[in-house]
């Protein structure tokens, strides 16, 4: 029996490679299985006697050349017996099969184009990275290692397009072909027409992560993703290919096939695909394999026009995309705490919302500030300060979660952090690790921890979290004077977090609010979305720091929690002769039952005399990574740690 070295199945490249012995081809996906028996430098199981494909041979086809070069077809030990037992070759063992041709990766086309584009940074989970990169292989070569940084988790390639390479011409063929070979038509290589770079990143640290960004003053391709995909076909389309003809199937048979849905060919960059790709795809196999190869059930070789599917036989393609539902095979990857906030509900909300298009904003703006909580008929947060209490139903906790996916960052205060142990991610359906793609639509924790009490273990729930690929680290506020760990800070940084000094106080000593979001803001955060706990809500609806707050959103269930619970009890007010006076009545308000729950929005009217929520032109905002089809989620690179001087009011 001969062995076949191929490296293990996985996306990771230079995968070790192991002797695989083949006797026959294995059952495909709609034929009869046929295992391959994984070999250590001994021989298969003597008493495997699975059946093998038969042969099929097309009399009178041109494709004879794809076919067996035996005159007869030979039982299973004749021909074992006939194949030399010292021929080992290194082939590749395919990753991909038919059912990834039709059935692909939801959006697969806009991410090739957005992967061929790379307009802005993109950040792609490990994971992502290693399945979405051969779609594009066609267009980028890596060039170089640059190696990795002194930590070790930092690795850097550099990627080119493929058309830097020079323009190649072939020279005359001088020397005559032996007698009976035809002469090799060469054809000019073009390059030399693009200059797009790449620097591509990989982290491995407390999650695994994947940041590609353009490299040099070449912003743009010269050409368009058609013209690559021309030029040299992907990885996937190849491996797909091969993997057919594996299962013993020609290359003619297996083209037509993968033919027969040009749209989805298409979307994975087969436009351009050939019987010829086919074939070289699979021709080291083929040298090994010497026995007939035949045409898929339901296709027959007609002459004139190849291989077709014979009338009254439904196309290959609509049997395999059938045999799986793409909606129930998304579905079950999901994780099961996954919520669904249908779109007839989000209508009410969007005007309290900040602008998807964060583009729309203006440069040097403090972020957009929605303050949301749950509360009872009472007022209440809680049962009592440091219990943590369910209040929300179903649908107003998917509302939430809809809330979390359309701001940059939420935040909370250390004592809400203590207590509930919260994750502070978002859970929505299409959000990074919820069926989305990178972490987009995944907020950025931001904890107000002045003295920096809260301590953070692999075991918290956050970082949990964020080793699950679910979430982002958070970032911790804190105050100046507090001795910090280095070890703590490492560990932090280590899954992505940071902790932000900020030295600007009030006559109360507390940290300022305004200090925190210019700090926030100059991070590229565009929007806030802060949760609690009761501290910081009525800090930002007292009268001091209201005209920060850009919306207000509030759910109230029906319960009622009595004396004793965590309020939201602002300071009364008093009118200029000292009676007392309404201490906050909201502006445009709204309201929307969910489920068993009461939603109001609205918005605070300015405070005369306080400032307002205004432009500061010295902040100028950094960049943010890109959601790939969602709006811009801002703040998911590691925030250096930094002191900001400003004034006005405070947080604690």
């Amino acid at each position: 029996m001969d062995q076949i070295s191929v490296p293990c199945v996985g996306f990771a490249a230079g995968a070790a490679a192991i002797p695989i012995a083949i006797r026959k081809p294995w059952g495909s996906f709609y034929g009869p299985a046929r295992p391959l028996s994984v070999m250590s430098g001994v021989e298969a199981d003597e008493n495997d006697n699975s059946p093998g494909i038969e042969s099929v041979q097309q009399n009178g086809s041109p494709y004879q050349d794809e076919t067996s070069q035996h005159n007869s077809i030979l039982d299973d030990d004749q021909a074992i017996e006939s194949r030399p037992h010292d021929l080992t070759v290194n082939i590749t063992a395919p990753t991909r099969t038919i059912k990834d041709l039709f059935n692909p990766p939801r959006d697969i086309a806009k991410i090739r184009q957005r992967l061929f584009e790379v307009q802005q940074k993109i950040d792609l989970q490990a994971h992502e990275f290693d399945f979405y990169w051969p779609y594009v292989d066609n267009v980028w070569v890596r060039q170089h290692r640059g190696g990795q940084d002194r930590t070790g988790l930092y690795l850097t390639d550099y990627y080119a397009c493929r058309l830097q390479r020079p323009t190649y011409t072939p020279k005359p063929v001088s020397q005559p072909r032996p007698e009976g070979t035809p002469t090799r038509k060469k054809q000019i290589r073009e390059g030399g027409k693009c200059h797009m770079k790449l620097k591509v990143v990989r982290y491995r640290g407390g999650y695994q992560s994947v940041t590609i960004n353009q490299l040099g003053d070449k912003t743009e391709h010269l050409h368009d993703l058609d013209t690559m995909d021309k030029i040299k076909r992907t990885t996937v389309l190849m491996d797909i290919a091969r993997s057919e003809v594996m299962q013993g199937y020609m290359p003619a048979s297996v083209f037509t096939v993968m033919s027969e849905n040009e749209q989805k060919l298409a979307a994975s960059g087969g436009r351009h695909l050939s019987r010829n790709d086919v074939r070289n795809a699979s021709q080291a196999w083929r040298q090994q394999y010497k026995e007939e190869l035949r045409v898929h059930d339901g296709y027959k070789y007609d002459h004139g026009n190849g291989i077709v599917r014979q009338e009254g036989n439904i196309p290959l393609s609509q049997a395999v995309a059938h045999a799986i539902d793409p909606d129930l095979a998304y579905h079950a990857t999901l994780p099961p705490s996954t919520l669904h906030f249908p779109e007839e509900s989000r209508t009410f909300l969007e005007p309290y919302l900040p602008p998807q298009d964060a583009l729309g904003m203006k440069d040097g703006a403090l972020p957009h500030v929605t303050l949301t909580y749950a509360s009872s008929m009472d007022s209440c947060l809680s049962l009592a300060p440091g219990i943590q209490t369910v209040l929300s139903g179903p649908q107003s906790k998917a509302m939430t979660h809809y809330l979390r996916s359309r701001h940059d960052a939420i935040l909370i205060g250390v004592r809400t952090a203590l207590v509930d142990d919260p994750a502070l991610n978002c859970r929505l359906e299409g959000a990074g690790g919820y069926g989305g793609i990178g972490w987009e639509r995944q907020p950025r924790p931001v904890i107000i921890d002045p003295r920096a009490r809260w301590m953070l273990t692999p075991q918290t729930r956050i970082m949990r979290t964020v080793a699950e690929g679910k979430g982002l680290a958070p970032w911790v506020i804190i105050a100046p004077g507090f001795a910090m760990d280095p070890a703590r800070l490492d560990a932090l940084r280590y899954y992505g977090g940071d902790y932000v000094g900020c030295t600007d106080f009030d006559k109360r000593w507390r940290l300022r609010w305004e200090a925190i979001l210019k700090a926030l803001a100059a991070e590229g955060i565009r929007s806030v979305m802060v949760e609690g706990g009761g501290y910081v809500v009525n800090e930002l609806l007292s009268q001091e720091h209201s005209n920060y707050v850009s919306s207000v959103i509030v759910t109230i269930a029906p319960t009622y929690f009595a004396q004793g619970g965590a309020q939201v009890s602002l300071a009364p007010r008093r009118d200029g002769v000292g009676r007392p006076t309404v201490a906050l009545r909201f502006k445009d308000v709204r309201w929307q039952g969910l489920g068993e729950d009461a939603v109001m929005c609205g918005r605070i009217p300015e405070v005369e005399g306080v400032p307002v929520h205004t432009l500061l032109p010295e902040v100028q905002p950094s960049t943010g990574p890109v959601s790939f089809f969602g709006p811009v989620q801002a703040g998911a690179q590691s925030l250096a740690q930094r002191a900001v001087s400003t004034s006005q009011s405070g947080a604690s």
